[in-house]
């Protein structure tokens, strides 16, 4: 019985997972990048609230780890670990685990496909169940239609048996339970 790792992989190019301090996984992307190393950082756009207004903000899929390309034998290891913002590379004992390219190429479709999507229908997507949250309809819940400007939004809400259009601010909206 042989393992990948003592015919193929020693002379094939795999991703390994690197540990990165807290807080400081684009800093150690950004430090390996410039030292030529292939890195995939998966990161995903997403809106948070920031001083009350929702503004985009790039988040790595994975807090604190990313992924780097490496040959067993003809990459240079030994500046990985002391590269600004990495703590080390994801072992079992002394032995780095290897990733699956799969998993890897499957990772980076799927970033892809996220960012290549319309911002503005990212966090709500028509037909969406949210729930308003501030003025007199607060605590209802309304069917998202679209997204009008960056700030405002028109939600079909169900008023008295009839289905009424309403334009309110996008931040007055959360997601719903459908």
């Amino acid at each position: 019985m042989t393992t990948e790792s003592t015919l193929d992989g020693d002379s094939l190019p795999r991703w390994y997972v690197i540990q990165c301090k807290g807080g400081e996984s684009f800093r150690a992307s950004e430090h390996l990048d410039n030292q030529g190393y292939d890195v995939f950082h998966p990161v995903l756009e997403v809106q948070k609230r920031r001083r009350g207004k929702l503004t985009w903000v790039a988040e790595p899929l994975f807090p604190h780890y990313l992924f780097i390309r490496l040959d067993r034998m003809e990459s240079n290891w030994r500046p990985i670990r002391s590269t600004r913002g990495v703590l080390r590379l994801v072992s079992f004992g002394q032995e780095p685990v290897a990733v699956q390219d799969a998993l890897v190429e499957t990772l980076r479709d799927r970033v892809a496909g996220d960012a290549s999507r319309d911002r503005a229908n990212v966090y709500y997507r028509q037909g969406d169940m949210v729930e308003i949250t501030e003025g007199p309809f607060r605590a209802l819940k309304a069917i998202f239609e679209t997204q009008k400007g960056e700030e405002r939004a028109i939600v079909l809400l169900n008023l008295l048996q009839q289905t009424q259009r309403l334009e309110l601010p996008i931040d007055a909206l959360r997601k719903g339970q459908s």
